[in-house]
């Protein structure tokens, strides 16, 4: 039997799955590239990532990778500030993708395109014969609202102006397409109350976790000193809400633990480290790894895992996999509320310095962390995994078959955990 030809198009190569974006988008692909004969457009903005491509290439029938040449693409965004738009846009703009993407429309006859990352949107938006799902993840306008209030003038202005901007492009694919997913439904709901009139047509499908990759059965040798407390965290270090975690930790959490337990040791697990994540360093208690092959012994050999976002959007892949591995996870406020686990139980949440030191103090002691880290890992295998997420998307899939616009059905497709979302 011939399998359908599916457009797949991300703005960031989806493997490995190393990074909260990558880890969606590369499930989403293998699952996809079941049921349809995938054809792959999409960026590499690490260098380290085009060793990959050739493993994408076994998976797919084609492929269209670039390089996103950040001085070039900063200079091309920079002028949308003149100009009116989004800076995503310019940024995530390639003329011979553009190319690409018309070409095999029309050479492969292709009806059904999967859009990951709203900017993504501009390749498919004057295609009127695809029938066409965009995964928002998250609202990234909402995000740059985020940085308006944590930022200095005038960044802050311009982060503002991002904001606005990236709204209204955002409604516009709302508006053109067959299906607009998010992360959350609380991120989808942001939407629906922006774009009501395309509410019915706004799903959350939320992230899983791989439960057997993330699992405590796998023995690892520790990456810690015998005589300290490791206190981790993991991530993409150049992203500005990590770094914002961490230095605030460091600043503001780490001296009142470390008057406690002065065996505690703060561990900064991710690639490409900011010059600001680098210089928490000299701190004798800080210790800032860079790129590693395998999260995992980091997290196994946690004494707590941490994450002290304070500006938060979506699930928190980096939470999932601490509590996948049985790992007691100290979270704040704004990254635990998209989650059903459950505060104090099976994750401990707190917002300001002197609570959030109490609440990794107590998980630090081994009979504690036994616990919550069993109870985490039991929410984690009842409520994250990837089949589930699977089967609505091929029902969304379906759904993309019917003529286009037409309401999304309330049943059978509204579930409890990723249900179809009306306007507030």
């Amino acid at each position: 039997m011939t399998m359908e030809t599916l457009l797949f198009l991300a703005h960031r190569l989806p493997y490995p799955p190393n990074k909260g974006d990558k880890v969606r988008s590369h499930h989403l692909l293998r699952h996809l590239a079941q049921r349809y004969r995938i054809v792959l457009g999409s960026f590499i903005d690490d260098p380290a990532d085009w060793q990959h491509v050739e493993r994408l290439e076994t998976f797919c029938a084609e492929v269209h990778i670039e390089p996103i040449v950040r001085w070039s693409k900063t200079m091309r965004s920079a002028g949308a500030v003149l100009a009116g738009e989004a800076l995503a846009l310019p940024y995530f703009h390639s003329a011979s993708l553009d190319a690409w993407v018309k070409d095999i429309v029309h050479r492969e006859r292709i009806e059904r395109a999967f859009v990951y990352s709203s900017p993504m949107a501009q390749y498919v938006l004057d295609l009127s014969r695809l029938h066409s799902i965009v995964d928002f993840v998250d609202l990234d306008s909402a995000k740059w609202a985020d940085y308006a209030q944590r930022r200095p003038w005038p960044i802050s202005a311009l982060c503002r102006l991002e904001a606005g901007r990236l709204l209204a492009f955002e409604k516009l694919v709302a508006s053109r397409v067959d299906v607009s997913l998010f992360v959350t439904r609380e991120e989808a709901r942001l939407l629906c109350a922006e774009a009501p009139e395309c509410a019915s047509r706004i799903v959350a499908i939320e992230n899983g976790v791989d439960s057997e990759y993330f699992s405590p059965v796998h023995g690892f040798e520790s990456p810690f000193t015998p005589d300290e407390h490791p206190i981790v965290f993991t991530g993409a270090m150049d992203y500005w809400p990590n770094v914002d975690a961490v230095a605030w930790f460091a600043r503001d959490v780490l001296p009142r633990i470390r008057q406690q337990d002065a065996r505690a040791r703060f561990h900064i697990v991710g690639m490409n480290p900011d010059r600001a994540v680098r210089a928490l360093e000299h701190d004798p208690a800080v210790s800032v790894t860079g790129r590693v092959d395998d999260v995992r012994p980091y997290l196994r050999h946690a004494r707590a895992v941490i994450a002290p976002l304070r500006v938060a959007r979506g699930i928190q892949n980096k939470v999932l996999e601490a509590m996948a591995m049985a790992r007691p996870v100290v979270v704040t406020a704004a990254a635990a509320r998209v989650l059903s686990a459950r505060p104090g139980i099976e994750l401990e949440v707190a917002d300001d310095a002197p609570a959030f030191a109490a609440k990794v103090l107590a998980v630090m002691d081994p009979a504690i962390a036994e616990g919550m880290g069993r109870r985490a890992r039991e929410r984690i295998l009842a409520d994250y995994a990837w089949s589930s997420r699977f089967a609505r998307l091929d029902e969304l899939l379906v759904y993309s078959d019917a003529p286009r616009f037409a309401p999304v059905p309330a049943n059978p497709l509204a579930r409890p955990a990723t249900a179809v979302v009306s306007a507030p």
